[in-house]
């Protein structure tokens, strides 16, 4: 039975469709599009999942959402040991870590950055300047400084490998493309941390990622 990405455009599933196709696994895309002026999934997806959001997948009878669970499960399942550093080795170890890391640590920040760019563009005009004041005041005494302490994190520790568990290419790079292409978007990131942005224009240069962007359309990291 072939796997169905619940796929929300501008989303975590991306990643997903990405994995796939690293896995050379058969899939099919069911779609879903965000409200555009609240950027919340539709109700339609509560159907598949009762938390409602992307990504989800499933698999004759098995439904699973959360992207580090998802990406668990497929490698775990279908990738006969591709994408995942053997057992017992330092490399798992950081392998695991990364990929908890991406939606525990990375993520946070990340996404209270684009809620409270939202809130700039979007508050009345004539609230607009209180808005302001109270949004950059958390952004520059929380938000930023979280970010800023994740990048620099980042970029130190790829500077000891290839790759961010090690020397091979993981699902961990998958996880952490999300949080990275999302900091480039809108965050901070650019070539001020070389390593990073090295990380990422190589991967997005795999035909692997430009298949998965093919099958999943439009991206922007903005709007997620």
């Amino acid at each position: 039975m072939t796997i169905i990405v619940h796929h929300l455009n501008n989303s975590r599933s991306q990643r997903i469709l990405w994995l796939l196709e690293e896995l050379g696994l058969e899939y099919d895309v069911k779609r879903y599009e965000r409200d555009p002026k609240t950027l919340l999934a539709p109700e339609s997806l509560r159907k598949v999942h009762p938390l409602g959001k992307s990504p989800v997948i499933t698999d004759g009878e098995l439904t699973l959402a959360e992207s580090g669970a998802i990406i668990e499960y497929l490698v775990e399942r279908y990738g006969d040991g591709r994408l995942i550093p053997a057992p017992g080795t330092p490399e798992r170890l950081r392998y695991n870590c990364w990929l908890h890391y991406a939606e525990g640590s990375a993520m946070p920040p990340l996404v209270m950055q684009l809620v409270f760019n939202q809130i700039d563009q979007k508050t009345p005009f004539f609230l607009s300047p209180i808005a302001k004041i109270i949004t950059g005041e958390v952004k520059k005494t929380f938000i930023k400084p979280q970010i800023t302490q994740n990048l620099d994190y980042l970029e130190a520790e790829l500077k000891k490998n290839t790759w961010f568990a090690g020397d091979e290419f993981t699902a961990a790079d998958i996880q952490l493309s999300f949080p990275l292409e999302a900091a480039a978007a809108y965050a901070g990131l650019d070539e001020s941390r070389p390593q990073l942005m090295d990380f990422l224009k190589r991967i997005q240069a795999l035909p692997t990622y430009q298949k998965a962007l093919e099958r999943g359309g439009a991206y922007d990291l903005e709007e997620f």
